[in-house]
């Protein structure tokens, strides 16, 4: 415990001794020269270029996967229309059928 209590002091004080340390300016950036600020924007430029071709890309993918989404979509609904159709038939048939069983039983 003891060691412990003297770790989190040696510790303080070590702490706040570095924080009062004055700033090390050597290792400032110098001034720039033009070659390296015209260099610098032509970068800048070339990754904007390069995000908004990134963006086109993700919109026109996201516009392919949104297209097929609904053509899915519009094969899922025909298939149900075209499932419950014949439900609707074979349910009109049976009920005919009975119709038809009725009739002949009450003769």
């Amino acid at each position: 415990m003891n060691k412990l209590i003297a770790t989190l002091i040696a510790g303080l004080f070590a702490s706040a001794a570095f924080a009062q340390a004055p700033a090390d300016t050597s290792s400032a950036p110098a001034v720039q020269t033009k070659a390296e600020a015209k260099a610098e924007k032509k970068a800048v430029k070339a990754d904007t270029k390069a995000d908004k071709k990134e963006a086109k890309a993700d919109a026109k993918a996201d516009k392919k996967e949104v297209k097929a989404d609904a053509k899915a979509d519009k094969a899922h609904a025909k298939a149900h229309s075209k499932k419950m159709k014949a439900h609707a038939d074979a349910t009109e048939k049976k009920a005919d059928a009975q119709v038809d069983v009725n009739a002949a039983t009450h003769k």
